[in-house]
């Protein structure tokens, strides 16, 4: 039976590399599409849990775990042997930035190592991992034809960018437009057919740049849009202007306006991440990409920006940083999620450390950190304010806080997310 033929009869055998916010949403859709799914990781704690039923993931309920696994749909493995017997492989790996803030392709080449031994006629390679324009062509189609097969001849290519939003009530894997760009039509035709069993719809392109690219300019429009808006917040604090209150009356006009709103720095694994992959290859090829690296230098001065808030709200009780206790509400990188990669608390927090500050946190989607140097546990924050506080931080807008409550006990509130919208007090700074 050829490709097509599995793929609409629902009996291909899915496989996907790397079970985190990407892999196991997709893999999780798959299965309930009706595809056998075996999902690949090296972390044994996550093959356990999944084989267990147990979902890691907020996005992906326990039930619909336990009913997939139980079902036979859905399993996992660090046996990348087993990639010999996929007929379709999604790789959903991580791509972060080296200290030198160019990409880093380690994950994806390692994946493709793991493949390029296994692979046979007739399979379909996907790359989901957000890349720079030309990885797909240049990198994973080399890479996999050293096995002395072709693309688009012997096994088809194609880049679909990940596009989840975590803790999104509304929009997940199943209902978010999965954009598609193989390195041939054919290519495009079956990966669309392949993700049309489990998305509502499918967008394909004429290219795997194409599809790189589309993933860099949603991240990059957004990030752009923020470094905006956090300048804007900048300049509204020198003038004494409300920074919200304006976005609000801004975001009343139908058309031409967009209404995107300041915080403490950018966080997560896309939008400070992905701009800079942009970046990396248009100097690689002799473009200087000065609006997009401007953006990344405003959004990374907010960390220090809030810093020194903290340190004006406690300088106007007469107290300094040093030996002050500071008491920080949310450390994930966004509402409702537990994810603290590139979160800009992190970032805060240490420099706030680095003042002599005693800190402290709430977080109730994560229950401890280590990070920058800190070892420490949420606390509950009633404990907190019942126990003294010189200033409480607000970086993560959680939705679990009673900020009524922080409002009326807290000594000294900063609020980097407006979070207080509508509560009055001398006592509360905002961004």
């Amino acid at each position: 039976m050829d490709l097509r033929s599995k793929i609409e009869r629902r009996q291909a055998r899915v496989g996907v590399i790397g079970m985190g916010y990407v892999g196991l949403p997709l893999a999780v859709e798959f299965a309930r599409s009706g595809f056998a799914v075996t999902g690949f990781e090296v972390d044994e704690r996550r093959v356990a849990a999944v084989n267990s039923g147990h979902s890691y993931i907020g996005d992906v309920t326990e039930y619909t775990m336990r009913e997939l696994v139980d079902s036979k749909r859905l399993r996992a493995s660090c046996n990348f042997g087993e990639l010999a017997d996929m007929d379709t492989i999604s790789i959903c790996v991580p791509t972060p930035l080296r200290k030198t803030k160019d990409p880093d392709l380690t994950y994806i080449v390692s994946a493709l190592d793991e493949i390029r031994p296994r692979l046979h006629r007739g399979q379909l390679i996907v790359l989901e991992s957000t890349t720079y324009p030309g990885t797909t062509e240049e990198v994973v189609k080399p890479k996999l034809e050293e096995s002395g097969l072709v693309a688009g001849q012997d096994f088809c290519l194609a880049f679909s960018p990940e596009r989840v939003d975590p803790g999104n009530p509304t929009y997940a894997t199943r209902n978010i437009p999965k954009v598609v760009g193989g390195v041939d039509p054919h290519c495009t035709e079956m990966a669309a057919l392949l993700y049309g069993q489990c998305v509502e719809r499918v967008v394909p392109v004429s290219s795997s740049q194409v599809a790189e690219m589309v993933k860099l300019l949603e991240n990059t429009f957004r990030s752009v849009n923020i470094g905006l808006v956090n300048e804007l917040a900048l300049l509204c604090s020198h003038l004494g202007v409300d920074v919200w209150e304006v976005i609000d009356a801004a975001a009343t006009k139908p058309f031409g306006f967009l209404p995107f709103y300041p915080g403490p720095g950018l966080g997560g694994h896309c939008i400070p991440i992905d701009p800079l992959y942009l970046s990396w290859k248009a100097r690689q090829n002799g473009f200087e990409p000065r609006f997009i690296e401007l953006a990344a230098q405003v959004n990374s001065r907010m960390p220090e920006h809030v810093a020194e808030l903290v340190t004006s709200a406690l300088n106007r009780r007469s107290k300094s940083v040093r030996d002050s206790n500071v008491h920080i509400l949310g450390v994930a990188y966004k509402r409702g999620v537990s994810d603290c990669r590139e979160s800009p608390s992190l970032t805060v927090m240490k420099l706030l450390h680095e003042r002599g500050a005693r800190l402290s946190y709430s977080d109730p989607y994560v229950p401890e950190l280590r990070e920058e140097g800190l070892v420490l546990s949420s606390m509950p924050v009633r404990d907190v304010l019942a126990n003294g506080c010189d200033c409480v931080v607000i970086l993560t807008d959680h939705p679990d806080f009673d900020y009524a409550h922080v409002a009326s006990t807290a000594a000294s509130i900063v609020d980097a997310r407006n979070a207080m919208r509508g509560i009055a007090g001398e006592h509360i700074t905002r961004l």
